[in-house]
């Protein structure tokens, strides 16, 4: 039986169960990540972080939740009310309803039904995830203009244009991922990297576009420009306070554990253990499974912890040039390779003669584009001194030339 016929024959009590504890999932996750992080940016920074509220600080986030909840809700007088409050709302439901097809567990029994610890299983899942995640966007961008102030309005303006450049090499990157597993379905998907590699070998390249293009895509450092504090004071929600901050807060965290999450099943094979520990996935009754699936989703989160305390922020052209000049180019071209490929090996070739293929193409790219870059260090090269460039330098007012300039001074200095 597959995973959407077993699915199918949920009755609604179970769903709701599901539903429930996976939005118990989400928040609690949200409170561990934020003291993790604080405490991982901490090390990293030679500081000791959060360590009073509870033992070794594990209660500081919910401490911090009480606190947003008790400050005074502040709603500016030029600010759209109706839309000022739905901004939020919008952008933490739509990190929340990404996890509806999102499978974390094998086949368990709830409380005597076999089923998975997945809401739905749906044939273009992975374009429902994208597309939910888009709407959040909405969330960001009303926020910004609802406001009726000028800083939140450049955020949401930011956010928009980014969100629309990243989405667009992400998706391509998955395309990657559907031309090999042959569907959409995130379980079809899972069940296709069981017992074989995994896609984060076979599709590397499509790994690291899609690993940039979320941190791009949830506006975290070094792609926060949408929030940024040294030029936006705080960027979108510069104007909300209290709960409203809480939920943008709260979406910003579930974003970050949803894209993790959809890396995890899309290339690093979702709920199965490693190759080598498969025996672990029948114990407690298949429930071990969500212990895999959650220590690779942490270790997606450790890249975005590492990457807040190691990069510095990009400027904004650098940011969208990179993405739309950089990113789209070569995720194009790598879904042709891909697609070719996999037309090569239904014919019959093996599939490490394919791997191999791939990484001897990705390696003559790597190297064509460093010798790219390369020649543009050359020509950015500083001239011989004394030789001038080759662009012409405006004169200032009342004199001939910079040198004679330089000489009549030095004439008045020496007399």
């Amino acid at each position: 039986m597959t995973t959407a016929e077993l699915l199918g024959q949920d009755p609604a009590w179970l769903v709701a169960l599901k539903a429930v504890l996976v939005f118990a999932i989400c928040v609690v996750s949200t409170l561990m990540a934020v003291w993790t992080e604080r405490r991982v940016l901490a090390k990293m920074q030679l500081r000791t972080g959060p360590n009073r509220v509870g033992p070794f600080g594990l209660l500081q986030s919910l401490s911090d939740g009480v606190k947003l909840a008790l400050k005074e809700d502040i709603i500016p007088a030029a600010a759209d009310k109706i839309v000022f409050i739905a901004a939020p709302i919008i952008a933490a439901a739509m990190c929340f309803m990404s996890f509806a097809v999102i499978p974390m567990t094998g086949v368990v029994n709830i409380f005597g039904r076999e089923t998975a610890m997945q809401l739905t299983d749906l044939p273009v899942g992975v374009l429902y995830i994208l597309a939910v995640t888009s709407i959040g966007v909405y969330g960001v961008v009303l926020a910004g203009w609802s406001s009726g102030s000028t800083y939140p309005l450049l955020g949401g303006l930011r956010s928009s244009a980014q969100v629309i450049s990243y989405e667009v090499a992400m998706g391509l990157s998955l395309v990657a991922v559907f031309i090999y597993a042959g569907s959409m379905s995130t379980s079809d998907i899972v069940d296709s990297q069981h017992g074989s590699i995994w896609n984060v070998i076979v599709l590397f390249p499509s790994f690291v576009i899609y690993v940039i293009s979320m941190v791009g895509e949830t506006n975290r450092a070094p792609f926060d420009l949408a929030e940024a504090e040294g030029e936006l004071v705080g960027g979108f929600h510069t104007e909300y306070s209290s709960l409203k901050f809480a939920l943008f807060f709260l979406a910003e965290y579930v974003n970050i554990i949803a894209v993790s999450a959809l890396a995890t099943t899309l290339f690093l094979g979702g709920y199965h253990a490693p190759p080598g520990l498969g025996i672990t996935e029948g114990w407690l009754g298949g429930w071990f499974t969500i212990v895999w699936f959650f220590l690779k989703v942490n270790l997606f989160f450790f890249i975005f912890m590492w990457l807040r305390a190691s990069l510095p922020r990009l400027r904004y052209d650098q940011f969208m040039k990179f993405g739309w000049k950089v990113l789209i180019p070569v995720s194009l071209l790598w879904i042709m390779i891909v697609a070719s490929l996999r037309v090569v090996q239904q014919e019959g070739v093996s599939r490490t003669v394919s791997i191999a293929v791939i990484m001897g193409i990705v390696l003559v790219v790597i190297a064509i584009s460093s010798l790219f870059e390369r020649s543009k260090e050359k020509a950015r090269r500083p001239l011989p001194q004394g030789e001038a460039p080759d662009f012409p330098i405006p004169s200032l007012p009342g004199v001939t030339s910079f040198n004679a300039s330089t000489q009549s001074h030095t004439g008045e200095k020496n007399e």
